[in-house]
């Protein structure tokens, strides 16, 4: 009989850390807990893991590599780009400028996230988000389960997902059993006041960042991130925002138009709008025409304890 694994991705967020402590304290299950890297995550998320590691136990890390990926686009720029370029009506001397604009940026960064969009020319977006996928999804299954079934081992996928969070997420099952390779979603009728109470009765902190505002910990920001949920990151994180406006400039030199923001612009035209333009539009009221005033002062006073969860209650 194969021996089972136990793999449980942890993000650094309420909901992994509760699986974790709820598997080891409650269940003693012995899990596999695993750290997509995106390279695009607060500090502070990255200073909890370690700190989870000290309560808990070690994490394993991992991380995607997009060097080849970039290699190959830097040929199809370099071969097929001048002809293409010059076929839409722009000069010769306009296209080797835009190829060597984006040969000069096509080189791994080694920030996972950066690289991702480096290869594609763009920045996911809510409607092809594709960052999930090849950022935690393809690497995990890659350096973590591939591995495990070649070795010969069962593995049981744990997923902190809960039915309350989506209408997805609430008609998924709790288990789903197959031949070498299962799914199992303990948190699925759990609520975020059982999520914190888990970690409260072990005495295990939650991420910080819960005290500070955020309503999600992951990615900083995350693509699917709210007008509320950018407003507070700036206003708290302003270097945050600083990287991503300098992430859009590199993204912006590989990509063949020469734009790429990290947002759609928030006035629903399908134009575009730089992270410092969204994070104005943050500050508005609702319809994006008009300053909130309440909003600005809020802005520049920043409370030292926030949170959507009652924590600094």
């Amino acid at each position: 009989m194969n021996k089972t694994v136990n793999v449980l991705s942890v993000s650094g967020g309420k909901d992994s850390a509760a699986m974790w402590i709820y598997a080891t304290k409650e269940l003693g299950v012995e899990v596999l807990p695993v750290f997509a890297d995106t390279g695009h995550e607060h500090p502070l998320t990255y200073e909890y893991l370690h700190y989870l590691e000290q309560q808990l136990g070690p994490i394993k890390r991992v991380k995607a590599d997009f060097t080849e990926r970039i290699g190959k686009r830097r040929l199809y720029v370099h071969d097929h780009w001048p002809e293409k370029l010059v076929s839409s009506g722009m000069s010769e001397s306009e296209s080797r400028k835009v190829v060597e604009r984006a040969l000069s940026v096509l080189y791994p960064t080694n920030i996972p996230f950066l690289d991702l969009c480096l290869w594609k020319g763009r920045f996911p977006s809510t409607k092809a988000r594709f960052c999930t996928q090849y950022l935690k999804v393809e690497v995990i299954q890659q350096q973590v389960y591939e591995p495990l079934l070649i070795e010969g081992y069962d593995i049981v996928s744990w997923q902190g997902v809960r039915a309350e969070e989506s209408l997805a997420r609430a008609n998924l099952p709790e288990r789903e059993d197959g031949e070498g390779f299962s799914v199992y979603r303990p948190l699925i009728h759990w609520t975020a006041a059982d999520v914190f109470e888990m970690h409260r009765h072990h005495g295990i902190e939650p991420n910080p960042l819960y005290k500070l505002g955020m309503g999600r910990v992951g990615c900083m920001p995350c693509i699917n991130c709210n007008k509320a949920e950018l407003f507070e990151i700036a206003r708290r994180f302003p270097e945050e925002i600083a990287r991503v406006a300098e992430w859009e400039k590199i993204v912006a030199m590989a990509a063949k138009r020469g734009a790429a923001t990290f947002f759609f612009s928030p006035d629903g035209d399908g134009g575009w709008s730089n992270i410092h333009g969204v994070v104005e539009w943050s500050k508005t009221t609702h319809g994006g025409k008009q300053l909130d005033l309440v909003k600005a002062i809020e802005f520049e006073n920043v409370p030292a304890c926030s949170s959507a969860y009652g924590l600094c209650e």
